[in-house]
């Protein structure tokens, strides 16, 4: 079994790709609601929760863990790898990919504010220093936004104040930082214009999953849990395209009060 989880439904578009690279594995996904949003949650909280949240995976048998978010990868993976014993996998803004796509040499990353503040995503950006300008732009309620539903009027609001102005300083690639962000990607395009290429680690973190996942006998079943009420969980995966056909037939749960 895969456990993978997010502060809500952005880490369910790396679970679609989880789900089509292996498609035979049985998955259960924390949708941390209660908790949400992760990106202005401070250390020990962050780290509380993952802490939790992944004890609570491998007692339900999960045998690798997948870190759907970018802020609890940032802030929490570390310690998570050096207290269990199984494999875990985060996810990271794509610079990488990014910086070696780059033409003009200047790329932008649209990530929260706790992702950028952090040790681990500073490190993964110097690498890159001084040969790509790396442009750096917090969202402060971008992901909370996603969170309420495609019609939220904020995430327009908020979209509108963040894009154009990286757009302006002439980047070539902009690189989706956080695991909500891929569900606005086509209103994020429309503002960026096309010619610059957005980069979404998704499929990339699935091939990695799918290298490191090892086959059990165990049924192909997906399991969505919410630490807030599952009607709302299963409401907005219907509500966003992109989720509702990835998931269907996949069961709504609210957690059990252990995981609250």
């Amino acid at each position: 079994m895969i456990g993978i989880f997010d502060s809500g439904v952005g880490g369910l578009t790396v679970t679609r790709w989880v789900r089509q690279v292996i498609p035979e594995a049985s998955i259960i996904y924390v949708a941390d609601q209660g908790y949400a949003p992760y990106g202005n949650r401070p250390q020990w909280q962050l780290q509380q929760r993952c802490d939790h949240i992944a004890d609570w995976l491998i007692g339900q048998g999960a045998h690798l863990i997948v870190i759907a978010c970018n802020t609890a990868t940032a802030h929490c993976i570390d310690n998570l790898r050096d207290r269990l014993n199984v494999p875990i996998v985060g996810v990271e803004p794509g610079i990488k990919p990014a910086a070696l796509g780059s033409q003009k040499g200047s790329i932008g990353i649209l990530a929260t504010e706790n992702t950028l503040a952090s040790e681990r995503y500073r490190t993964l950006a110097a690498k890159f220093n001084p040969e790509t300008l790396i442009i750096n732009q917090p969202c402060p309620g971008l992901a909370d936004a996603v969170e309420q539903g495609p019609d939220h009027p904020d995430i327009h609001r908020l979209l509108h104040t963040y894009v154009p102005g990286l757009a302006a300083a002439g980047i070539d690639r902009l690189v989706l930082g956080c695991t909500h962000y891929p569900l606005v990607a086509d209103q994020i395009q429309a503002l960026a214009g096309d010619q610059i290429t957005l980069i979404d680690t998704g499929k990339a973190i699935a091939a990695e999953v799918k290298r490191r996942y090892q086959a059990r006998p165990e049924p192909s079943v997906v399991r969505l849990i919410t630490t807030a009420e599952d009607d709302r969980l299963k409401g907005l995966v219907q509500s966003w395209p992109e989720l509702s056909l990835a998931f269907a037939g996949a069961s709504f749960e609210t957690a059990e009060d252990s995981l609250l």
